[in-house]
């Protein structure tokens, strides 16, 4: 795969809260990934669907705080669409 686009974000999602036993892909507290566009390896392409558009919004210069309660512009946390894992999501500007 030839990747011709610079990503000017990169992003780290770690599971900071849920109940394992009930997670269908197995997350656990404190699994990390990291991505700049794509699905990370082994995250939930079912959670992809509520993390995409918060990736699009902070590469759009958008403010996680505006669409997240308790966030910062770069940082938030989400749950699940199943409601049992919680996300802390982080941004940060490549050079």
């Amino acid at each position: 795969m030839k990747k011709w686009y610079k990503e000017d974000y990169a992003f780290k999602i770690t599971v900071v809260n849920g109940q394992a036993e009930h997670c269908r892909n197995g997350h656990e507290i404190g699994d990390t990934y990291t991505c700049k566009y794509g699905c990370p390896d082994g995250f939930c392409s079912k959670s992809m669907t509520k993390l995409f558009p918060l990736m699009e919004a902070v590469r759009s210069g958008g403010d996680l705080s505006n669409l997240l309660a308790g966030a910062t512009k770069h940082s938030g946390k989400f749950t699940c669409p199943d409601g049992v894992v919680t996300f802390s999501l982080e941004a940060a500007q490549n050079e």
